[in-house]
This record gives C-alpha cells, sequence and structure tokens, in this order.
C-alpha cells in the first residue's frame, strides 16, 4: 500500500479520527497531535489545499497492520530485509508527479511549528534521497526548518550524506519526498554501509516503484510530495528543536537547502510528525531492534527484541531469549550493546515476559534480579548525543544491562499462577 492507501484503509476501518475544524499550522495542530499520540488523525490546515494526517504509524500494531503480521514478527520482518535487500523497479510516470506546483513556495504546504521554542516551521518526517557516481542513491532522515519560501536549513550529521556532500565540492542536488509507506521510512532510518540502497531494504519489505526527480535523483514513485533543490555550502542557524527525547536539541549552523520544484499527488497528504512522540520513536527505534536480535542471536537464542518507547525509542531496549545456561544473560548484554552502540541500558527477560509491555518487564525485574548479581555497569564509555545526561563535552556515559531471567532448573519458582479463564461478558 501507498501512504495514501494506508489512510484510505484506516479510515474505512474507523481508525482514524478527523479535527472538526481547520486548525492553525503554528502550535494548534501539534498541540492536537499531543493530545491524540497513538490516534492516527486527519485535520484541514488553515491557508493551504493540503490535508495534513498525523500519528500514521505511532505503534507496532499499526506498522504490522501495514505490513499485515503479528508485532512480535516485526523484528524479523525487519531483519530478513537488511540481510536479503532486492532490486526495485524505476518507472517513468508516478502519482508523485501528478501536479507540478506554479510556484516554489514553501508556505503552501502545511509545514507546522510543534512548540514554542522551535526555530521555525519544521518538516519532521522527511527524507532526503540523494544519489553519487560511486556509491550509489542514499536515503536518509533529515528535519528540515523552514528559513524562507524556497529555501530549508537542513540538520545534516557526519553521515553518508555529507560524505554525499563534501565528495561533490559541498553542494549536491537532493530530493526531499514526504508522505512514505513504512517501508520507505523504516529502510530509511536503517544505518547500513554507505554503498548500501536503503531502498534495496525497502523493496524487500515491500514491493516499490521508484522514479526520477526532475534533477535526476530517484524518489518513491508513491510519496505524496517531493520538493527537489540543492544542498548548498551556506550555512544559516538551525534550531532550537525537539529531539526523540523530548528535549530540545541545540542551535547550529547547517547547510542551506534551496528548494526549485515541488511536485505532489493530486489531493495530496502532508504527513505532520510530532517530534519526540510515539510515531517519532517508533520509525526511529524500530530499525535498531534487528540489529540488537542479529547480535544477541549470536550468543544465545534471541526471542524478540523492543526499543522501549519510555526510553525515547533509542536509549533503553528489552531483549527475549531463552536461557540454557545462567551465564548467557550476560553474554547478551555485550551482544546488545554491540547491536545498538547509542543503548544506555538493556534488560534480558525470559520467553513468558511479555517486552511490549514495560509493567511487564518491570515484574520480570522485580520478581528475577539481584542486583549486587545480576546487573552489568559500564562506567566512562561513549554514549548517545542525544542523552542530555551524558557528559556535555565527551559524550561519556555509564551504560548498564541488567539480567532479569530466572536461573536455569528453577522455573517452578518463578512461574507466574494461571487464574482460571471465564467469559466475562456473560457473566457481568
Amino acid at each position: 500500500m501507498s501512504f495514501k492507501e494506508f489512510v484510505a484503509k484506516l479510515e474505512s476501518e474507523g481508525k482514524l479520527k478527523t479535527a472538526k475544524r481547520p486548525l492553525k499550522s503554528e502550535f494548534e495542530a501539534a498541540g492536537l497531535m499531543k493530545e491524540l499520540d497513538g490516534e492516527p488523525f486527519k485535520t484541514k490546515i488553515e491557508n493551504s489545499e493540503f490535508e495534513a494526517i498525523a500519528n500514521v504509524f505511532p505503534t507496532k500494531a499499526l506498522v504490522a497492520d501495514y505490513f499485515g503480521c503479528a508485532p512480535g514478527d516485526l523484528t524479523k520482518k525487519m531483519l530478513e530485509a537488511i540481510e536479503n535487500p532486492s532490486d526495485y523497479k524505476v518507472v517513468e510516470s508516478a502519482p508523485c508527479q501528478e501536479i507540478v506546483m506554479d510556484e516554489v513556495d514553501l508556505s503552501k504546504i502545511p509545514i507546522l511549528t510543534h512548540c514554542e521554542r522551535d526555530g521555525g516551521p519544521y518538516v519532521a518526517s522527511g527524507v532526503i534521497f540523494a544519489m553519487d557516481s560511486e556509491h550509489g542513491l542514499n536515503a536518509s532522515f533529515q528535519r528540515g526548518m523552514v528559513k524562507s519560501k524556497d529555501e530549508f536549513v537542513l540538520r545534516i550529521l557526519q553521515r553518508d550524506l555529507n560524505t554525499y556532500i563534501e565528495k561533490n565540492g559541498g553542494e549536491l542536488d537532493v530530493a526531499y519526498a514526504i508522505g512514505n509507506s513504512p517501508n520507505v521510512l523504516l529502510a530509511a532510518a536503517t544505518s547500513v554501509a554507505v554503498n548500501e540502497d536503503e531502498m534495496r531494504i525497502a523493496n524487500s519489505l515491500e514491493p516499490l516503484k521508484m522514479i526520477k526527480a526532475g534533477n535526476g535523483v530517484l524518489v518513491p514513485a508513491d510519496s505524496e510530495i517531493v520538493i527537489e533543490g540543492t544542498i548548498t555550502s551556506e550555512l544559516a542557524n538551525e534550531g532550537p528543536f525537539v529531539d526523540l527525547t523530548g528535549t530540545y536539541d541545540i542551535v547550529r549552523k547547517q547547510r542551506v537547502f534551496k528548494v526549485k520544484r515541488i511536485t505532489h499527488r493530486k489531493g495530496a497528504y502532508y504527513h505532520a510528525l510530532l517530534p519526540g512522540c510515539l510515531e517519532h520513536k517508533i520509525l526511529m527505534g524500530m530499525p535498531r531492534e534487528p540489529t540488537i536480535y542479529k547480535k544477541v542471536n549470536e550468543v544465545c537464542e534471541c526471542l524478540d527484541v523492543s526499543i522501549s518507547p519510555g526510553g525515547c525509542s533509542w536509549l533503553h531496549g528489552f531483549v527475549k531469549i531463552r536461557k540454557k545456561s545462567d551465564d548467557e544473560p550476560k553474554k547478551a548484554i555485550k551482544a546488545a550493546f554491540e547491536g545498538h552502540k547509542s543503548m544506555k541500558h538493556v534488560v534480558i527477560v525470559d520467553e513468558d515476559v511479555n517486552i511490549l509491555d514495560p509493567l511487564d518487564v518491570e515484574w520480570a525485574i522485580s520478581t528475577r534480579a539481584q542486583l549486587d548479581q545480576d546487573l552489568v555497569l559500564k562506567p566512562g564509555v561513549k554514549g548517545s548525543s542525544l542523552d542530555p545526561s551524558a557528559n556535555p563535552k565527551t559524550r561519556e556515559t555509564c551504560k548498564a544491562g541488567l539480567d532479569a531471567t530466572y536461573p536455569v532448573g528453577r522455573e517452578a519458582d518463578f512461574k507466574r499462577a494461571e487464574f482460571p479463564r471465564v467469559n466475562k461478558e456473560e457473566l457481568v
């Protein structure tokens, strides 16, 4: 399904709320997104022809609904796609190019200002597509702050996109795609080698069609809106911006993206993504689960992984294993940190614990862990730049892993009681 088709599916199933009136792009729309965090909804935005769709993929259940699988199968599905990328089809015509806007004017797109201290209106759901003669296509999430009617300031990390820009003399033609299906979004959030095309991963998650934008850069054919232009060597202030942790990122000098053309589907939706909230966390955190799963599976039988929204879907992980010996959980802790180097805390649990329920994980910690024996501390190691509690200059932090599994051979002492099952509808 395209993004638009999935929105239609949600609406037909009664899972998509609708705002009663057009909302203001400054603060009001974001306020409703926060109130409905976890619940998809659509709304008209004042002074824009586009409807905004928000909270589209805020839970694993909704992502699994899109792919037609169970939430517990998502990690293995993503790992299979990462390990077996496949070629997508390049087409000659596509919905994302049905309409070319008469003039380049970003104010016509309902780009939201989320919070009071934001540096300006921000695109948070956009994926930048760039091409390099040596490495091929690259896709990556890059937040974009509106600078003028035809300019963004992009927050570009020292990763593959930055490598492409520097290889091309400090300027690079790119396309900014908004309103993408989750195979595209999840693949764009993965960390792979610079010469690996993320969209081949997306194609293995679900067959994908791509098309050349006006500047020759490949983009998903079913994107809602495509903004074409050039990342320049000009620098401007970017920020503040609410990051994954729900705290503000700092102001930096970042590159200006000069917009040259905007195309979109007929009746295009603008995908509004609220930073620091559930959809942001799901899309950023889920791609780390298969890398953790793979590493843990090298030392013991890993059943599932969850990057916890309570840990900003970045800093906390829960790992479910089928334990065969009492030394495996500590091996799993070490492997989990190798699988996601930004993770700060990880909890290893038995197969009877629901890692999608933090209360169940907390129960395992309370009944199966002794901190003097089961806690592994790693002080003085490099942590995540997103962690405001880490050393602000060196990023040093203290990582911790906890074995919350029961001892081998003592299952009867730790097994939960099974209560009688009745049909409450018949009795109450």
